[in-house]
């Protein structure tokens, strides 16, 4: 998976330097490529490293209930 991301990044980041060169020398299809790699970016890529990187994690410790408010207010 930590590969899968890795080479997405990149691709991702050819897409988007292919594009800018495109747009810098007018071509038609520029802004299209950057348009792409920016929807594939939060739509691909964004999800699947937020999964690698969040999967499996015990977050019990990060939720604020009134157990923890009261402890909070005893120590002030």
């Amino acid at each position: 998976m930590k590969l899968l991301l890795k080479l997405l990044f990149f691709l991702f980041l050819l897409w988007i330097i292919i594009g800018a060169l495109l747009i810098v020398n007018e071509h038609p299809i520029g802004q299209l490529i950057t348009g792409f790699s920016v929807l594939f970016l939060f739509f691909i890529l964004m999800p699947l490293f937020i999964y690698y990187r969040y999967r499996g994690g015990n977050y019990k410790k990060y939720q604020l209930n009134d157990e923890k408010i009261k402890k909070w207010m005893r120590n002030k």
